[in-house]
């Protein structure tokens, strides 16, 4: 039943600090200080004027060094840390959950989701959950779970999928969803870019470090570019959709460029296909290549026309065409104003289900790529593969290989 529920808006019973009226002020930590954890700090406090950042935590204690200097210059006297609210390490987290914070910032690498997330909701935060929310099907079920609790205990839960934040993007969903191009008869999705950073391991670096300060180039950390990046794409294909899962995915990927060791076992492309009920198609690619044509957008076919997404555009065979001018926005900092403002009127927001279920439908396409199988929703979801390590500790840990589709078995 969580599964399949929709997302919930409900009252909420206020934080001890809160005042319905929203005149005092809101207490933030951020976990994850790295550069996406900085921006949503920094988003944050373009949320709401009465905010405060007061806790930092990272596994590392020299990026939060970093990013304690990095924001205090940035945020000025919104950031109120002292030594003492600042944490690291594997646990340091469960710390936060010890303080008075009423929001936390998950902005750590999607491996720990599930478990942050939980800690959150349990020791009653609001949360600002980045995306993808986990790796693999157990920690979607785990977080199928907790928003449930969330939903239980009039708790925020705001998704960093910020596209369904941005006022353009908004309004021609919209426009598709009231029948301008008719009924959608296929989705075609492309996050075809550049590549992303790489950390040259030290000589000091355990394996272990290595990899989770590498932890793009990880599938047990990142869940694969598909979930850590092209999310952004097929969560804008399950809205299109109204959020149903996917019935099923047949999908191809590889590593082409991505041929050293030094870039873990991730793939450098994917080409998937997802079957949505009414026979509707979402034809995904994702590729993270230097020097290569880049396109990122969702070009929606139906049976009256086209429409472009990010371009803002609906085409239709009969009727006049449609392009979106109406106001711009920051959608980062859009997606942080709704949170607060839930939280303040007490239209606590869940996004929950649907930021659950566009990883999930992300992990389903790369199951199906590296095993070479077409997988259904139900084998996704019940999948029992589990990427957790065998222990949270610096040192040696495996080295993990590379999917070969045909062998690699489903699990």
């Amino acid at each position: 039943a969580v599964v399949g529920g929709a997302a919930a808006v409900g009252s909420l019973n206020l934080p001890r600090n809160v005042h319905a009226a929203g005149s005092d002020m809101l207490k933030v930590a951020l976990i994850g200080c790295g550069g996406r954890g900085s921006g949503a700090a920094k988003n944050a406090t373009m949320g709401d004027e009465n905010l405060k950042v007061t806790v930092l935590c990272d596994i590392f204690p020299d990026v939060l060094a970093q990013a304690r200097e990095r924001l205090g210059r940035a945020l000025g006297d919104r950031l109120e840390v002292t030594d003492e609210t600042c944490f690291s390490g594997f646990d340091g987290y469960k710390q936060v959950m010890e303080t008075d914070v009423d929001v936390v910032l998950l902005c750590t690498p999607p491996h720990f989701r599930p478990a942050q997330l939980r800690a959150a909701i349990e020791a009653g935060k609001h949360v600002f959950c980045e995306k993808p929310v986990a790796v693999d099907a157990p920690g979607c079920r785990h977080v199928f779970e907790t928003v449930e609790m969330a939903r239980q205990k009039n708790l925020s839960i705001v998704s960093g999928l910020c596209w369904r934040y941005d006022p353009k993007v908004k309004a021609t969903v919209e426009k598709i969803k009231e029948g301008s191009i008719g009924d959608i008869v296929a989705v075609h999705e492309t996050y075809l870019t550049g590549t992303l950073w790489y950390r040259q391991p030290q000589p000091d670096w355990s394996e272990m470090e290595n990899q989770v300060r590498n932890w793009l180039y990880y599938t047990w950390l990142s869940g694969d570019h598909t979930a850590e990046q092209h999310i952004h794409s097929l969560d804008k294909a399950l809205w299109i959709n109204d959020d149903a899962a996917p019935l099923s995915c047949e999908a191809v990927g590889g590593r082409l460029v991505r041929t050293d060791a030094k870039w873990g076992n991730v793939y450098d492309h994917f080409g998937m296909t997802f079957e949505f009920p009414n026979s509707v198609k979402t034809f995904a690619f994702c590729r993270q290549m230097a020097g290569c044509y880049n396109d990122v957008n969702d070009y929606i076919l139906g049976s009256n026309g086209t429409a472009s997404i990010l371009g803002g555009t609906v085409t239709p065979k009969k009727g006049e065409a449609w392009k979106y001018d109406g106001p711009n926005a920051n959608m980062y900092d859009e997606e942080h104003k709704a949170l607060y403002a839930g939280i303040r009127s007490g239209n606590v927001i869940n996004n929950g289900i649907y930021m659950t279920r566009s990883t999930m439908m992300a992990i389903m396409g790369r199951m199906a790529a590296y095993t070479g199988k077409k997988v259904t929703w139900d084998m996704a979801i019940n999948s029992q593969e589990d990427m957790t390590p065998k222990t949270y500790e610096w040192g040696d840990v495996e080295i993990p290989t590379v999917a070969l589709p045909g062998k690699t078995k489903f699990v």
